[in-house]
């Protein structure tokens, strides 16, 4: 898959670009912990050092993004090729980046994308009482289809 090298979104100064710094990444992640894990989510992946972060990134995965705001990685948006032509999404910003409308912008960039891969579906999974993150995948076209004891299954059909 030829991934572009940024993918603009409808915001001035937002841009998704493959995630393959991980010193800086680490830095993100540790500098957001308590902000990222205050529904219980990511609690392993906060957990990872940057040796294992580094090994992670020796391979390349063409649907992993950085989302920069300006330049400065802000948080991280993925397309995981979960079951071709059904994809599922996972995202993240920093706790200073929240609010602005980025992760709205950067969700219907990569559902663009996805669209372009020919998928047919794309699932989340929200955390029950991230509310913010289920307004975020409401506001791009995701439903609600599946409660679980711990999170709720969004689909948004392409």
């Amino acid at each position: 898959m030829n991934t572009p090298p940024e993918i603009p979104t409808d915001l001035p100064g937002l841009t998704l670009r493959p995630l393959t710094d991980a010193d800086a990444y680490h830095t993100l992640l540790s500098d957001n912990r308590a902000h990222l894990t205050q529904h219980g989510d990511y609690q392993e992946e906060t957990a990872k050092t940057l040796d294992d972060l580094r090994a992670d990134f020796a391979t390349a995965d063409p649907l992993r993004f950085g989302i920069h705001h300006d330049g400065t990685l802000i948080g991280r948006i993925d397309l995981i090729a979960a079951d071709p032509p059904r994809y599922s999404l996972g995202y993240w910003l920093a706790a200073t980046a929240t609010g602005n409308g980025y992760a709205t912008a950067a969700g219907q960039a990569i559902l663009d994308l996805a669209v372009r891969l020919g998928a047919t579906d794309v699932y989340a999974g929200v955390t029950h009482g991230n509310t913010k993150s289920a307004a975020v995948l409401e506001r791009i076209g995701f439903t609600a289809v599946v409660e679980f004891d711990t999170y709720t299954r969004y689909r948004r059909a392409l």
